[in-house]
């Protein structure tokens, strides 16, 4: 039996180039804390390497989390300087809807994501055929919260597999 090992024993320095963001995630960052962010980084170094799926086909890392640490990384020409275009980055080997999820526990556990785009990251797990159970385990939700991320998107498909009451039907 293998024992589990957790990525951050595997930091790797990959060059920002080899790196891009994913188009799922929810989390966004004002200015004066982006500002913050790459303060922190120029004085105290990156202390949390980028969360990232490996993409043998394209070569690329795809980030799962750390997004606003990789673009600091890419705009910053002081921090590209000092650590010499690379990024510290641990890899994570998930399919796409299991690296969503991580991309929401990662959020959530901050506390801080886009309800719209949680709206829309519910609606793109249901259309990969997820269960509300599986969604609501796996990202940390309530099902009165998935309820309500559902009823915000306002795609009757989203509710294509609920009970609803009858009682507003007509009976003779």
């Amino acid at each position: 039996m293998n024992e589990f090992v957790s990525p951050v024993y595997s930091v790797r320095a990959v060059p920002v180039e080899q790196v891009q963001a994913n188009d799922y995630n929810p989390n966004r960052v004002a200015p004066p804390e982006m500002k913050l962010l790459e303060l922190s980084i120029w004085e105290d170094g990156f202390t949390q390497p980028v969360v990232c799926y490996y993409d043998k086909e394209a070569d690329r890392y795809i980030v799962v989390d750390g997004f606003h640490r990789y673009t600091i990384m890419k705009t910053s020409e002081r921090i590209y300087a000092r650590e010499h275009g690379k990024l510290p980055v641990v890899v994570i080997d998930k399919d796409l809807g299991e690296r969503i999820a991580s991309t929401i526990r990662h959020n959530r556990a901050r506390g801080s994501h886009s309800v719209d785009l949680m709206s829309n990251i519910v609606a793109e797990l249901l259309e990969m055929g997820k269960s509300d159970s599986w969604i609501c385990k796996n990202i940390g939700m309530s099902a009165d919260e998935l309820l309500r991320l559902k009823q915000i998107t306002g795609l009757a498909a989203l509710f294509k597999d609920e009970e609803f009451s009858r009682s507003w039907e007509i009976h003779n």
